[in-house]
């Protein structure tokens, strides 16, 4: 039976192609360790889950009552609330070590605590953080509206289930914290964030997130997705786009400007709808391994919204010094030209490179964050 498994597992080691994730499931791995954090144990530390006692009188238990009967290490503690303007810790741990999975729910009506919950990650004690965003927002959702997601590196699932496998190492420690900006208790939070201590190599970037939203202009209608320096590789883009003008919006070009292009960048895409990967409008959903539009949201019940991704995992970009990420809006006029459009764009941006990175941008109060 051992040579027939060995056989197999040579056989697919053949078949499929060396970047390929199965690839190296073979591969034994003698200095690599498995850990988690998790409200069941909030540390990651080696032997030290579900370690809670219940006690439904103490509010960081409040949902221990179900183990009464059976007490200690029967799912004392899987689930949070959040206080109204607070903020919690999700991770703490030391390095070095690489982030593979994270899992996270709440509540399961997004609308009104999406954008007011806020994602920040810190690398090796940084001050400022690496990754800032509301939390649908960082998981590919917009506009605070379920859309399920089934690519390689985002998999939103129904009913609220929100998962990420971007790899994120770090050398010291890794930080990560959730914010609750609303007026009102989160009821529920959950998360599951797995990780591997293990060396990370010396050529390695930190992973980067950043949120930005904004309304275009008509006199210069190009929206800003990021701008950093420093060495890195952009890998990925989502638009949660909501247009307030009638009729096509996706004729605006995306454009990487890289280490130091002026008036006019290497990377001229040729439409919107072409940097999503689809062609002629975006006639139906789809969600891909790498591209998506995943909201089904024509405006019966307000202006049209889009949730849009795009993953660079087959075709990273590269810069050496610094990068600046634009997409324009762009309808059409009756006369066949085409139309400046002032629509409310919203972004993340995924990104990997060397610290320092440039300081973000300061983050957009809960009012400047609500969908239309």
């Amino acid at each position: 039976m051992l040579h027939r498994v060995l056989g197999l597992l040579t056989l697919a080691a053949c078949i499929l192609p060396a970047q390929s994730p199965l690839a190296s499931l073979p591969t034994l791995t003698p200095n690599a360790n498995n850990r988690m954090v998790s409200p069941e144990n909030p540390t990651g530390r080696k032997g030290q889950g579900a370690l809670a006692v219940p006690n439904p009188a103490d509010p960081d238990l409040a949902f221990s009552n179900a183990a009464l009967d059976l007490g200690q290490g029967w799912k004392v503690r899987p689930f949070i609330k959040v206080k109204p303007h607070s903020t919690v810790s999700l991770m703490d741990v030391s390095g070095p070590g690489v982030i593979q999975h994270i899992w996270m729910a709440t509540a399961p009506e997004w609308l009104g605590n999406g954008r007011a919950a806020v994602l920040r990650f810190y690398w090796d004690g940084e001050s400022g953080p690496s990754i800032e965003a509301p939390l649908t927002d960082f998981f590919a959702v917009g506009h605070d509206e379920f859309a399920r997601v089934n690519s390689a590196a985002v998999v939103v699932l129904p009913k609220a289930a929100l998962n990420c496998y971007w790899p994120m190492p770090f050398r010291r420690s890794a930080r990560a914290t959730f914010t609750n900006d609303s007026d009102k208790e989160l009821d529920l939070l959950t998360w599951q964030i797995d990780y591997s201590e293990q060396s990370v190599p010396a050529d390695a970037g930190y992973f980067h997130a950043q949120w930005r939203r904004a309304v275009t202009d008509r006199s210069h209608p190009e929206y800003k997705i990021v701008e950093t320096r420093g060495e890195g590789r952009y890998v990925g883009t989502f638009l949660a786009w909501t247009q307030l003008s009638d009729g096509w919006f996706g004729e605006g070009e995306v454009k990487f400007y890289i280490d130091g292009d002026g008036t006019f960048p290497t990377l001229a895409g040729t439409g919107t709808e072409d940097y999503f990967g689809g062609s002629y409008g975006f006639p139906e959903i789809y969600s891909t391994a790498f591209v998506g539009n995943t909201l089904e949201h024509k405006g019966k019940d307000g202006p049209p919204k889009w949730s849009l991704y795009r993953w660079h995992i087959q075709d990273p970009v590269a810069f050496h010094k610094e990068l600046k990420l634009t997409i324009q809006a762009l309808g059409w006029w009756p006369n066949g030209r085409y139309q400046p459009l002032a629509d409310d764009v919203a972004s993340v941006a995924y990104w990997y490179q060397a610290e320092p990175h440039l300081a973000f941008p300061a983050f957009p109060s809960l009012a400047q964050r609500w969908p239309r």
